[in-house]
């Protein structure tokens, strides 16, 4: 996380460079848990967000002069409230929020990172203010980055972060973790933003096959979090084991910034540590008999990573899969993904016909085109397929799939 390194600074050798270090540690085990303890207190999440910042401004500058404290979360945990009541100070109102402050109060939740996410993905919000405030607020990711990983212009995002922010505090969204029949829908946003979060950090715009490991770190972890908090809702668990599954085959995904397709993968690079631990999560979803659209997604993801070579793969199980995951999310994107593994099963004829279905609602998306081009290809329409894999290289912006693309069209 560049916010406790100062952003893209560079980092100093010797004392300091161990004081950057430990910082970013605490900052990425911490961060949302200050923030998420200091607007449960204060009900103001601009002003809890912005006192952990300064905190972390603060230690960046004293524990490179004096040394890393001996309780590092604590010191910061004690800076992030002095802010907090230096800012509450200057707020013309501030004599009622500071009571709330300075009293006695029962004692905080197991996680106050838990309630913080549900309030930055309540849907209230927009689904790009949801994304942009998690990675601010909830993992400490700086607008610069936010703006890289996003390809929004770092004014964009600071504005979406600000309206966000009035939005929370003016329609009153509370920062709790719903209860009831209120869980499951809006469990299901808070897993939506940190997948989205996740396919963030792959393919960046006029970037090469690398992952931006950081903000894919950040995913991973706030998965954990939700799955550890929630630990009876497997659909939680679910979407862990689907970015476990993921990223197991980082290593194996680009080869000097090219990207390598799933079959042309060496598979013996993949991580069998994640492999392992994606698969012991997707069983204990199992146990729940309570399947939901990620827990299928992470099925089928087990079903690629259980196969030995690519002409092992279990294209029928895969494909009943994808019938089943309709069920929950008949979206496009899906729809195309299961005409992928219908290609695999039946033929490539009839998977275009299927392709074809989509062409008004995904005509914009570069992966329809490139999709559609695989099929012709396999119908040997091959002139068909340069023109759709053309189509998908005006449509992308990531340099690894464009070159990608272009060398399967010939240029």
């Amino acid at each position: 996380m560049d916010a406790a390194a100062g952003g893209d600074r560079p980092v100093p050798d010797g004392p300091a460079a161990a004081s950057d270090l430990a910082l970013a540690r605490v900052v990425r085990a911490e961060n949302a848990r200050l923030v998420g303890a200091l607007a449960a207190r204060i009900g103001d999440l601009d002003v809890a967000e912005e006192a952990v910042a300064d905190a972390v401004a603060e230690a960046l500058r004293e524990w490179r002069a004096r040394g890393i404290p001996p309780n590092p979360a604590a010191w910061l945990a004690t800076a992030a409230r002095h802010n907090a009541l230096d800012r509450l100070r200057r707020d013309r109102v501030y004599r009622d929020k500071l009571a709330l402050l300075t009293r006695e109060t029962a004692p905080a939740e197991a996680d106050e990172r838990l309630p913080l996410l549900f309030g930055c993905c309540h849907p209230a919000l927009a689904p790009p203010a949801q994304l942009a405030l998690t990675l601010r607020a909830v993992c400490g990711v700086t607008t610069a980055q936010i703006a890289r990983v996003t390809i929004t212009p770092e004014a964009t995002i600071a504005q979406r972060i600000v309206r966000a922010k009035r939005k929370i505090g003016s329609a009153a969204v509370p920062l709790r973790v719903p209860e009831g029949a209120e869980l499951p829908e809006r469990l299901d946003i808070v897993l939506t933003v940190v997948s989205a979060m996740y396919t963030q950090a792959h393919l960046v715009p006029g970037g090469d096959a690398a992952t931006d490991r950081d903000v894919a770190d950040d995913a991973i972890w706030l998965a954990r979090v939700v799955s550890d908090a929630l630990p009876r809702e497997p659909e939680a668990r679910g979407l862990l084991a689907l970015l476990l599954f993921h990223r197991a085959r980082d290593d194996a995904r680009e080869n000097d910034g090219e990207l390598v397709l799933l079959d042309a993968q060496d598979r013996g690079a993949w991580d069998p540590t994640l492999l392992s631990e994606a698969r012991a999560q997707l069983a204990r979803c199992a146990e729940a008999k309570r399947p939901g659209r990620f827990q299928l997604q992470a099925a089928i993801a087990a079903c690629h990573a259980d196969a030995a070579t690519p002409d092992d793969t279990d294209w029928l199980q895969i494909l009943t899969l994808y019938d089943v995951l309709l069920r929950w999310d008949p979206s496009p994107v899906v729809r195309l993904n299961r005409a992928v593994a219908l290609g695999r099963v039946e033929g490539p004829s009839v998977a275009l016909a299927e392709v074809e279905e989509l062409r008004a609602p995904l005509a914009g998306f570069h992966l329809w085109h490139a999709v559609r081009a695989e099929m012709l290809r396999g119908l040997g329409r091959d002139r068909e397929a340069i023109d759709a894999d053309l189509q998908a290289l005006e449509l992308t912006a990531n340099d690894a799939e464009r070159r990608l693309l272009a060398a399967r069209a010939g240029l």
